[in-house]
């Protein structure tokens, strides 16, 4: 995007604001690393010490990462973002996992009831590269696919508010789904439990998907409990909590 000159009376603010901006509009997307120092002193044309201070400023609030010797890097990419990661700075990744696989399970159901057929052929198109990456041997690959899946049901759901969590968390949490989604962790399994997803959403039975969310966000709590990834305090309760899921799915089932 274009920068707009600046006024002299309060550059910094003013660089800040037009950072601001180039991250929330997605132009500096989330986990990129900004231009230098010097390239942002051409294209703001101001002095080194503004720019320091302003990228210093939203270092301080969250929204960059500075690396040493390595660059700058967006770490969230709105006031939201940060707060949030603040927060999950502070709490198990179980509870992490939890709030973020409720998420989950949530546009599932409303997925189904308000999916466009875009929005279907988005889904689909998702788990066709998904299914496609399965056994390529890139990690990296595998989670991004799988993280544009489940995307694609959260947009499917017509909700910004969800949207924006689900982005968050998921950002936050891409070490989890690297260990969930890891063939040893039976990664071609998750993919038949996306296609139930997927099936029932086409369908539009709130209640089926749902149902396959919920099986298949136990499986992936217990890969990540598999993997031995624990919360913060050293403990991992993972089983437990998949158990738990469990028994919901199984109650679905009985009531169905």
């Amino acid at each position: 995007m274009p920068l707009s000159s600046l006024n002299r009376a309060s550059l910094v603010d003013q660089v800040i604001a037009q950072l601001h901006t180039l991250i929330e509009s997605g132009e500096w997307p989330v986990g990129s690393r900004i231009p230098t120092e010097a390239e942002l002193v051409d294209q703001f044309g101001t002095g080194r010490n503004t720019i320091r201070e302003a990228t210093r400023a939203l270092g301080h609030a969250g929204m960059l990462e500075s690396r040493q010797g390595d660059g700058t890097y967006v770490r969230a990419c709105s006031d939201l973002g940060t707060v949030l990661l603040r927060r999950l700075q502070r709490s198990s990744l179980v509870e992490a996992l939890e709030v973020r696989n409720s998420l989950e399970r949530e546009a599932a159901r409303f997925a189904a009831s308000r999916h466009t057929s875009d929005d279907l052929a988005a889904i689909r198109s998702a788990l066709d590269a998904q299914r496609a990456d399965l056994f390529g041997g890139d990690q990296d690959v595998l989670v991004e696919a799988d993280i544009c899946f489940h995307r694609s049901i959260v947009t499917a759901a017509h909700n910004s508010v969800l949207t924006d969590l689900y982005d968050h968390f998921t950002d936050a949490l891409r070490a989890s789904i690297a260990e969930a989604i890891s063939p040893s962790a039976g990664a071609g399994v998750r993919i038949e439990e996306h296609v139930a997803i997927v099936d029932a959403i086409a369908t539009g039975d709130a209640d089926s998907a749902e149902r396959a969310a919920i099986l298949h966000l136990a499986h992936s709590l217990q890969a990540v409990e598999a993997s031995g990834m624990t919360d913060a305090s050293g403990d991992s309760h993972v089983t437990d909590r998949a158990r738990t899921i469990d028994a919901s799915e199984t109650s679905f089932q009985h009531s169905g």
